[in-house]
């Protein structure tokens, strides 16, 4: 333990509330007196279940505090396992009388892509933080309406993007950033896992579905993060299936699509619900960067010239670190690590890779 956390403090990795650098959102600070944040949870799917419940009964800044639900059971479930107060318990219908509940300050989307716009307004409307689960959305024009909802509401936005606070995505960024191994040349990622459910929203276009918004998001993650800069153009790109009865009318079970950076530095990036893939590899002019997992729950880890990079940590510390850290920037009034904005960039490219895939030819950005 003592060798794995001397190699991060060689690449001088900083971590916790100062890594909330500038962005063009800040946090409302209307909360500043609490100690901890009370955090609601809409959407009780796996997601929330087995991981962003577990991980509020171990956040120090931030703590479950109600829940929204369309299931009456799983309602009865969390308030006994959690001792949720009935007050603090919504459904779809009434959620939008959670304005007036003193105990909520954060809203936190965990719905199918299609439903993110909706409640996301509609949580900025009520006048509570918002945070909002990857992808954002399905299009940009959806994440750019709840960016505007939640300024003009005076509420901060965040997207859950937890491999952004963590500190061995952060390491690889501090390589890049400071140069430590010159020029980056070119980035290969893959994110990935074998799919067997085959009525989920993952498989309905009409919610969302498809790989490219799922798992391709960490590839371009991983692309854009890596590179350390945006892509100017998508310059090809393939979506295709290997199981045409799940993933129909041409919903894409695979991906692979090639960035242009500045410079011409290429970015290629595979993402797929039909095998496990979980790499990044970075290279640069003195050597090569190389995480593998670069987004996996248990941990993060990878290699460079520099030495090893790898903090470890159990599940769902991930999580749990990516709340309290907006919690903090919350209570503080400094700007979210990953805020609106964020997202939408990533749409922003998911939408060239569609339309580069079905056109056949080079799309900019």
């Amino acid at each position: 333990m003592t060798s794995r956390r001397d190699s991060l403090k060689t690449l001088g990795l900083a971590t916790g509330i100062g890594l909330l650098t500038p962005s063009s959102l800040f946090a409302c600070t209307t909360n500043s007196r609490k100690d901890k944040l009370g955090v609601a949870l809409v959407g009780l799917g796996y997601y929330s279940t087995d991981l962003l419940a577990p991980a509020l009964q171990i956040t120090k800044h931030c703590y479950l505090a109600g829940i929204v639900t369309g299931t009456p059971s799983k309602a009865e479930t969390w308030k006994t396992k959690y001792n949720i107060p009935e007050k603090n318990i919504y459904n779809y219908e009434n959620f939008d009388t959670i304005a007036d509940n003193p105990d909520i300050d954060v809203v936190y989307v965990v719905l199918p892509p299609s439903m993110h716009r909706e409640y996301v307004v509609r949580a900025a409307k009520a006048k509570k933080q918002v945070w909002c689960e990857k992808p954002m959305a399905v299009t940009v024009e959806e994440c750019q309406a709840m960016i505007d909802a939640c300024k003009s509401n005076g509420v901060g936005l965040s997207i859950g993007y937890r491999c952004q606070h963590e500190p061995n995505t952060q390491a690889f960024q501090k390589i890049v950033k400071e140069g430590l191994l010159g020029k980056v040349l070119g980035v290969d990622c893959a994110a990935g896992y074998r799919e067997g459910r085959t009525d989920h929203w993952k498989q309905k276009r009409e919610m969302g579905g498809g790989v490219i918004y799922d798992m391709g998001v960490y590839s371009i993650q991983g692309a854009r993060l890596g590179a350390n800069m945006e892509p100017v153009a998508l310059n090809s790109a393939k979506v295709w299936t290997e199981r045409p009865e799940i993933y129909k009318d041409g919903l894409g079970e695979i991906v692979e699509a090639e960035l242009e950076f500045p410079g011409g530095v290429i970015g290629k990036i595979k993402t797929s619900f039909a095998e496990n893939i979980n790499f990044l590899t970075i290279q640069c002019e003195k050597g090569m960067i190389e995480m593998s997992p670069f987004q996996g729950y248990a941990g993060n880890k990878g290699k460079s010239p520099l030495g090893e990079i790898n903090f470890p940590y159990d599940v769902p510390w991930q999580q749990a670190n990516q709340m309290d850290q907006d919690s903090l920037a919350i209570m503080s009034g400094n700007p979210y690590l990953v805020p609106g904005e964020e997202g939408l960039r990533d749409i922003r490219i998911v939408e060239a890779i569609l339309e580069s895939a079905e056109k056949g030819n080079r799309v900019m950005i």
